[in-house]
């Protein structure tokens, strides 16, 4: 009795967990989240990205987005950075950050994103740089636009398409209208390269923020 009892939930856990799968929308799955044997939730991953009901972005993640008659959507850029990237400090660089705070019409093939450790290995749309020795921006708690604003004070020359006067003014917008909190920013400072925190210093009193400039 106990063996065909083990033979049943054997057949009825796959196709509980398709169900499951294929009943969810718009999350990533990991073979750890799936019941069964090892074998079994390879095979099932396997013939649901088959039949075009998941989308594998690398060894060991699935997306299950929306499928249409051309398979399944990919997972879209913010989603993929939070799962492959997570926590504070990490956010848009380069030309990418340029286009986000419209400082440049430029739209790259693929999103950059700074994290500060050690990058996780790009997947589609999305590449990773790393900024390991910016802990500032760890302790501080930056947010992607306060990461993105820091990491165009760096790139500026090759990133920044928008007149100079224009470029300033944007940013400055950003700290008063609170989008990047400027207290942050000044604290993760600290950990940035000069060049970085000389401009930095210039955009706070731009913003009326001379006493945040004095801690740059």
């Amino acid at each position: 009795m106990a063996s065909s009892a083990a033979g049943l939930r054997d057949r009825t856990t796959p196709l509980r967990e398709r169900q499951r799968i294929v009943r969810s929308r718009n999350r990533f799955w990991r073979p750890e989240e799936i019941a069964g044997a090892a074998s079994t939730k390879k095979h099932l991953l396997a013939d649901l990205v088959a039949e075009g009901d998941l989308r594998r972005v690398r060894r060991g993640l699935y997306w299950r987005g929306t499928k249409s008659p051309l398979g399944m959507s990919p997972p879209p850029t913010d989603a993929l950075v939070r799962e492959l990237a997570p926590g504070p400090g990490v956010g848009p660089a380069g030309l990418y950050a340029a286009n986000l705070l419209r400082l440049s019409t430029q739209v790259p093939r693929r999103a950059e994103i700074a994290v500060p450790t050690r990058a996780p290995e790009g997947v589609g749309s999305v590449k990773f740089a790393a900024r390991p020795a910016r802990t500032g921006r760890v302790k501080a708690g930056l947010n992607p636009t306060e990461v993105a604003l820091l990491e165009i004070l760096e790139s500026w020359e090759r990133a920044v398409e928008v007149p100079p006067a224009e470029a300033w003014t944007r940013l400055r917008d950003l700290l008063v209208s609170g989008q990047a909190r400027a207290d942050r920013v000044a604290r993760a400072s600290q950990t940035e390269p000069g060049q970085v925190r000389a401009r930095l210093r210039r955009l706070l009193r731009f913003a009326d923020r001379p006493d945040l400039a004095e801690k740059v």
